[in-house]
C-alpha cells in the first residue's frame, strides 16, 4: 500500500484521474470543481469515481503527492549525491525550472495555491516534504559558502529566493514563446548564482553575455 492507502498495481489508473483532477482544479479552483466533475471528466460514473477515492480532500492529496514524488524523483534524487555543492545547486534549479515549465505544472500550482485547504494530518505531510527541500537548499548552500565559493549570506533568504524565481516561472512561461525552455533555464540560472558568487570565485562557464542577450524587447514568453 502507499501513502495513500492505495495498491502499487493501481497505479496507472489512479495517475490518469489524478491528471485530470489536477487540470480540472487548476483551471476552475478547488472549490470550483465538483466530484461530478471530475468523473465526467475522466469518463465515469462519480460512484465509480469514488472506488478510487474516499473523498474530494483525499484526492487534493494525492494530487499534492503526486506532485511532490515527481519532484523528488526528477529533482532531488537527481542531484542529491552531486558532491561539488554549486553544481548541485545549478543542476537542481535548472530540474526544478524544466519541472515547472514541462509536464507537473499542474501539481506546482495546486501544491502553491491550495496548500491551506488540506487540513490535519494530510497538512502536515505535504509541509513537511516542502520544508525538507527548504533545508536541502539551505544545507547545499551553506556547505558551498564555508568552501569559500559563495557569499555568507542568510540561507533562508537565499532558500526562499531560489523557489521564488523557480516556481514563478509557470505564471510566464509559454511553450510556444520567443525564448525555449533551455534559454529561460540557462538565463535564469545565470542570473541566479552571479549574484551569490563569492569574490574571486569564477563566473559561471556560460558568461554574463548570455544573461544579458537573453533580455528580450518584448515580453519574455511571448514572441516578437
Amino acid at each position: 500500500m502507499t501513502h495513500s492507502g492505495r495498491k502499487p498495481d493501481e497505479g496507472e489508473r489512479y495517475k490518469a484521474i489524478l491528471e485530470t483532477a489536477a487540470r480540472l482544479i487548476c483551471e476552475r479552483g478547488y472549490e470550483g470543481t465538483s466530484m461530478q466533475e471530475i468523473a465526467a471528466a475522466c469518463r465515469m460514473t462519480k460512484a465509480g469515481l469514488y472506488h478510487h477515492v474516499q473523498n474530494k480532500e483525499q484526492l487534493l492529496f494525492d494530487i499534492m503527492s503526486y506532485g511532490m514524488d515527481a519532484f523528488e524523483q526528477q529533482v532531488l534524487e537527481k542531484v542529491r549525491d552531486m558532491a561539488d555543492p554549486v553544481e548541485r545547486l545549478r543542476e537542481c534549479m535548472r530540474l526544478n525550472i524544466h519541472l515547472v515549465t514541462g509536464g507537473c505544472s499542474k501539481e506546482v500550482i495546486i501544491i502553491l495555491h491550495e496548500h491551506a485547504t488540506l487540513t490535519g494530518e494530510a497538512r502536515e505531510f505535504i509541509d513537511r516534504r516542502k520544508k525538507a527541500y527548504v533545508r536541502f537548499i539551505e544545507e547545499t548552500f551553506t556547505e558551498a559558502v564555508r568552501q569559500g565559493r559563495m557569499r555568507p549570506l542568510e540561507p533562508t533568504i537565499v532558500a526562499f529566493s531560489f523557489l521564488g524565481m523557480v516556481l514563478w516561472v509557470y505564471k510566464w512561461f509559454k511553450p510556444d514563446g520567443r525564448l525555449t525552455e533551455e534559454q529561460i533555464i540557462d538565463g535564469m540560472v545565470d542570473l541566479f548564482f552571479a549574484g551569490l558568487a563569492a569574490p574571486g570565485a569564477g563566473a559561471s562557464a556560460s558568461g554574463t553575455a548570455q544573461v544579458i542577450a537573453l533580455v528580450p524587447p518584448t515580453a519574455a514568453g511571448e514572441k516578437s
